[in-house]
């Protein structure tokens, strides 16, 4: 008679928490301040002003959008504020930056929203491969949030870890 399989990874208590449950989700967009720059160098108020008027501002309904200026200009910080007036009413949500900056910004907005009381004295596996290119920045994040709750913190897979933090 042979002896049961056991899982030891199933018995072990480990909690893996995927990053990619994380990852930004919905429809991006941009808006670039150099589409309205006097010769691509200057911003014009009342030329900015009647164009943020007259523009169709539902292309951008319900997007996460990244408002920036790829021109080498300077632009008041008062043009942005008046973009973010006619964004604000129509997009699920609006960062200042580029789409890179846009992804990072709504990855660790997405983060901070998780309960941390739940890992509360638990082992913790924070998944590390994955079909989505997960950044840096969010593991470094990850621990950040919890190492003050977490018995321990692992980098991997259940199988095959490394161990990052252990409370003593």
């Amino acid at each position: 008679m042979s002896d049961p399989f056991i899982n030891k990874v199933a018995e072990s208590g480990l909690i893996t928490l995927d990053p990619e449950k994380y990852y930004p989700r919905g429809e991006t967009s941009v808006f670039d301040l150099k589409d309205f720059l006097f010769m691509g160098l200057i911003l014009k108020e009342k030329d900015y002003r009647e164009a943020l008027k007259s523009l169709d501002w539902e292309q951008y309904r319900d997007k996460i959008v990244a408002v920036t200026c790829s021109a080498d200009a300077v632009i008041p910080v008062w043009a942005y504020m008046l973009a973010a007036s006619y964004l604000q009413p129509v997009v699920k949500d609006m960062v200042m930056g580029d789409e890179k900056e846009l992804h990072k910004t709504i990855f660790l907005k997405n983060l901070s929203q998780i309960d941390t009381n739940e890992f509360t004295d638990k082992r913790v596996v924070i998944k590390g491969c994955g079909e989505t290119p997960i950044g840096d920045f969010v593991y470094m994040e990850l621990t950040k949030l919890l190492r003050p709750v977490a018995k321990s913190i692992m980098y991997g897979e259940p199988c095959s870890t490394v161990p990052v933090y252990k409370r003593k």
